[in-house]
């Protein structure tokens, strides 16, 4: 049973670092990126291309892949999602189009093809991540057998929690995220630079995208549509924690990654799923505004 639940837990700190980024974003900017998905999808290509073209550890993949998903979530932002702060339906549909075009790219292996230019490890193929040899070595610890590779997960997934409540609750930074989640224009009047924030914001969860990304690349293989249902997962752990609520996404990832990991152990993978939407269901009827929601005045 015990190693069920290890298993669980990996599962929802993978789902944890996918709905950071997405509590970050709803919760600060009112966005419903649907692009997320793809982020993390560029996340893991990023790693697939560090080994491919320069023989890169995994390990040194993940910063690289934190900067190309940041930096294609502030261009993503700067181009379309500045212009559509307020219009939440309008967000959903464009960022529902920008991940269209971000899977048909890699397919094109980004426009490469049109010129003959093809490049290993970027086409609409299924590609594997090098995991380092010394993270798939299980070992026993009375009784219970220890995985590396989980367990690395588990220890980043905290380390990025701490690092991302550091940056909400002690610092300048967050500060200014906070007054924005909770009404931007007074926000803007007390000379916060809104703009500027939301951007860097924006980066910021599509860094963590990209890191879960990598993460989700040693245990799958990967392909153009692997963000399609990690983003619908992710919203779900949004909704059930508590929009902009960091305590509720934890505990709420933890929650429903147990219990697809359990249910899924048990029984299969397809009925651990419905009793997931299901219990969402339940707890969204119960809560409407999630488990940890602000308290409105």
């Amino acid at each position: 049973m015990a190693d069920i639940l290890f298993i669980g837990l990996s599962l929802g700190s993978i789902l944890l670092l996918i709905a950071l980024g997405l509590m970050i974003t709803y919760g600060a900017m009112g966005v419903i990126n649907m692009a997320h998905g793809e982020l993390v999808m560029i996340g893991a290509y990023t790693a697939v291309w560090c080994g491919l073209l320069f023989d890169m550890n995994m390990l040194i993949a993940i910063p690289v892949a934190f900067v190309v998903a940041g930096a294609l979530g502030l261009l993503i932002e700067r181009l379309v999602i500045r212009h559509l702060y307020g219009r939440i339906l309008d967000t959903l549909l464009a960022t529902w189009g920008i991940a269209i075009l971000i899977q048909q790219a890699i397919r094109l292996q980004f426009g490469l093809t049109f010129f003959d230019v093809n490049v290993p490890g970027l086409g609409p193929g299924l590609q594997n991540l090098s995991v380092p040899h010394w993270l798939n070595r299980p070992f026993d610890v009375g009784g219970f057998t220890v995985q590396p590779y989980r367990s690395f997960i588990i220890a980043l997934t905290l380390v990025l929690v701490a690092v991302t409540w550091w940056l909400m609750y002690r610092t300048r930074f967050g500060i200014q995220v906070r007054a924005i989640m909770r009404n931007p224009q007074m926000a803007a009047a007390c000379g916060i630079n809104v703009k500027r924030i939301s951007a860097l914001t924006f980066a910021y969860g599509s860094g963590l995208a990209g890191v879960a990304g990598v993460m989700m690349g040693g245990f799958k293989t990967v392909s153009p549509e692997m963000g399609q249902a990690l983003v619908v997962d992710g919203f779900l752990v949004v909704v059930v924690g508590g929009v902009g609520s960091l305590l509720g996404t934890v505990v709420a990832a933890g929650g429903l990654g147990e219990i697809n990991g359990v249910v899924a152990s048990i029984t299969n993978d397809i009925l651990a799923r419905a009793v997931m939407y299901g219990l969402v269901i339940a707890l969204i009827m119960w809560r409407p505004a999630g488990l940890f929601s602000f308290k409105q005045r």
